[in-house]
């Protein structure tokens, strides 16, 4: 019924339909089998997704790719792959994905085995019916070969920043590409500098046909090697060591160049070294001697020859032990002092082979010259010969410097004392050690320091100078002192001779004082003689005209009488002085003598309303003295003492005993006091500080207490008064001189 429905038209056209379906069937199934061939002989991995992210379809690449079965694979979620990448890049890639219906990107996947890999993907949303396409490629070798190169790139740069050689690269002109900063400071120019310039610029003329050459061995070898010189735009030349190698990127060469100018150098001051130790070697005066370690000989200089009386030849075949007795204590101490410390310097006799011994000094050290031990000897026998003659001759000095019986100081350039004998030390009341270092100057009293720079000044310019000074301070027994001045007894070393002539001048001023006493006796002698006689006639003639004269003169009688008595006394005085008197010394008690006078002396205190108090030690000793000079002395001190206070005050007498050979009297008053440059004068003839006085009192004071082997010293202050002092033996000198029997 169908058929005949149609139309024969019909039926053919439907039989021709029907055919061309067929074919199409063919072809559509003839696709999907070379699909199906494509899809699982794909190398990259295609996957089929459903809606829910499930595996709906993979090929053999995605199986080998996520490292499961098919079977396995199918029905999973890609979600569970994808634990490593971060929700927000996952979140930005679905966004993609919906927004453009297809995307591409990269990913890390985990597998279920642990496994960690970077996968390539692009997928297509909707690509079959809502199921969408994803094609995968796994790049895990392409990413670790980019990390890789990443990493050697960062190792290269750093290696090249910080290389301590200069690293250069460059074309095949010379023109250089890159440069480090160690060849910018070998260069002293800046990167950006270097980069506009080439080698040829920098390479000295003598060597720019040896970088031709080198350029060219590069190219063929691949690699070279060779010594460059650089001369810098300042002009100074440095020398490379550098290694090239050709095409290490993009066509272009490198060269490794380290820096050998100090090294080049080294080698040059070396040999220079070589040269002048082999000519120091060959023409020293010390003989020089290389051994090993058992003593043998290897080398050694001329003068060597010389000192051990050898011929060089015959000397290099001996052994330093032959010189010596190795036996000795001492030669074994300092081999073993040798070989611990590496070097000694000591002295030994050597016994050299025609029988001399030689006094040798030596310096050794272990070592030095190839692994031998280098000894250079001194020959000093003459030299110690001559410190025992110079010790000898110090000795002698030394003896006469310290025994001298004047003060020897010895000083230097600046002024510093550098040596002082035991008399300067004395002298200057220092020891040694306080004035040694010390300017000379330091101990001169300042009211005598202006007077010794004029004596310094003096020795600069005529090379000597003499001068007294007084050394002694204000509160300190006079010291005079002689100095004599040198410069330059020596190189560096000036002299200066000290003598104290306290004494000597002491006993100076003892005889011109004598002296004028002896003078001044005989005058007296004269005048006394020559105004007594006329003195007894004017007496004799006053008293008979007083008594014939019938009226009353009895006031100028008097007054005549008065002034006559005056005469007369000043005439005993002198009489005093003029002829010695007659003595004699016994043990007698000084404060008796004291107490008879200041009776004596009383009224004429109370007169003048002064008192006069005594203090006495106890157990003072007797002394040997005359006691009435004695006496007249303590009525001259003591009236003196009344004299001069006028409007009354205190007499203070103490006596005391100072030490066991001397006892001291003080007599002190509260007068008007005496300067101090009159104080030096008291004691000598017709010196006096009162009006109507004549100095005799005073001066034959003096000669009593001398004559009693003592002294009188006075101290007065101005406006407060004087005390005079006088020291007195308890027994004269003569006594021992007697029973010495001298």
């Amino acid at each position: 019924m169908g058929s005949s429905s149609l139309s024969p038209r019909e039926e053919q056209k439907q039989r021709v339909n029907m055919k061309t379906l067929e074919e199409e069937n063919k072809w559509l199934k003839e696709q999907l089998n070379s699909y199906s061939i494509i899809f699982e002989r794909s190398l990259d991995a295609i996957m089929i997704f459903n809606q829910n992210g499930e595996f709906v379809e993979v090929n053999e690449a995605a199986c080998k790719l996520f490292e499961m079965k098919k079977e396995e694979l199918i029905g999973q979620k890609f979600q569970i792959f994808l634990s490593l990448v971060p929700p927000d890049i996952l979140q930005f890639q679905y966004s993609m994905l919906h927004k453009f219906g297809s995307f591409s990107d990269e990913l890390i996947i985990k597998l279920k085995n642990g496994k960690i890999k970077h996968i390539e993907f692009s997928i297509k949303k909707d690509a079959f019916n809502n199921f969408d396409l994803a094609i995968m490629r796994d790049i895990s070798s392409r990413k670790a070969l980019e990390r890789e190169r990443t990493i050697n790139e960062f190792l290269f740069r750093d290696v090249f920043n910080r290389a301590v050689d200069g690293i250069v690269i460059f074309d095949e002109s010379g023109r250089f590409i890159d440069v480090n900063p160690a060849f910018c400071m070998s260069l002293n120019l800046d990167k950006a500098t270097l980069l506009c310039l080439s080698f040829q610029q920098f390479i000295a003329n003598e060597y720019k046909e040896d970088f031709a050459k080198l350029l060219c061995e590069l190219k063929k070898k691949g690699t070279a090697k060779g010594e460059l010189s650089l001369v810098l735009f300042d002009g100074t030349v440095k020398m490379f060591e550098l290694t090239t190698t050709s095409n290490v990127y993009s066509g272009f060469y490198m060269a490794i160049m380290r820096d050998v100018t100090d090294k080049k150098n080294m080698e040059v001051k070396l040999q220079k070294s070589e040269e002048r130790f082999r000519a120091i070697f060959e023409q020293a005066h010390e003989a020089i001697i290389i051994c090993d370690n058992e003593g043998n000989i290897l080398n050694a200089n001329p003068a060597a020859s010389r000192t051990f009386e050898l011929p060089l030849n015959e000397l290099v075949k001996r052994n330093l032990k032959d010189f010596i007795n190795y036996k000795d204590k001492k030669v074994k101490k300092i081999v073993q002092h040798f070989y611990m410390a590496g070097e000694i310097r000591d002295e030994l006799t050597f016994h050299m082979p025609n029988g001399e011994d030689k006094q040798l000094e030596f310096t050794s050290k272990r070592g030095v010259v190839d692994g031998h031990h280098l000894t250079i000897f001194r020959n000093v026998s003459e030299r110690r010969k001559m410190e025992k003659v110079l010790r000898e001759s110090e000795q002698k000095f030394r003896s006469i410097f310290d025994r001298a019986m004047n003060g020897i100081l010895l000083w230097d350039d600046q002024y510093r004392i550098i040596d002082v004998n035991p008399i300067a030390c004395e002298i200057f009341n220092a020891s040694k050690e306080q004035l040694l270092h010390q300017h000379v100057y330091e101990f001169i009293t300042e009211k005598e320091k202006n007077n010794f720079y004029k004596l310094l000044k003096q020795c600069e310019r005529t090379g000597e100078a003499y001068a007294e000074m007084n050394l002694s301070s204000d509160d300190e027994k006079p010291k005079i002192v002689e100095f004599s001045l040198k410069r330059e007894i020596i190189s560096g070393v000036s002299m200066m001779m000290l003598c104290d002539v306290t004494e000597r001048k002491e006993l100076e001023e003892r005889l011109r004082k004598s002296d004028t006493l002896n003078v001044v006796g005989e005058l007296a002698a004269g005048i006394a003689h020559e105004i007594r006689n006329p003195m007894t006639a004017l007496k004799g003639f006053i008293q008979l005209l007083q008594n014939s004269m019938k009226e009353d003169y009895s006031m100028y009688f008097n007054v005549i009488t008065s002034e006559l008595q005056r005469i007369e006394s000043i005439i005993t005085e002198f009489l005093i002085l003029a002829k010695p008197q007659a003595v004699q010394y016994k043990q007698n008690d000084v404060r008796k003598i004291m107490k008879d006078t200041i009776d004596l002396l009383g009224a004429q205190a109370m007169m003048h309303n002064v008192e006069i108090i005594a203090k006495y030690s106890e157990d003072l000793p007797l002394i040997y003295c005359e006691p009435n000079q004695l006496k007249q002395v303590f009525i001259n001190m003591l009236k003196n003492a009344i004299e001069v206070m006028p409007k009354g005050g205190t007499v203070t007498v103490n006596i005391t005993q100072i030490d066991e050979q001397h006892i001291q009297i003080s007599i002190t008053d509260q007068g008007c006091g005496i300067p101090e440059d009159k104080i030096k004068k008291l004691g000598q003839p017709f010196y006096t500080t009162k009006e109507r006085g004549t100095g005799l009192g005073l001066m034959v004071s003096y000669k009593i207490i001398e004559e009693h082997q003592g002294e009188i010293e006075v101290k007065s202050q101005v406006g407060v008064g004087t005390t005079f002092y006088i020291t007195l033996p308890t027994e004269q000198e003569k006594e021992e001189y007697d029973e010495l029997g001298i």
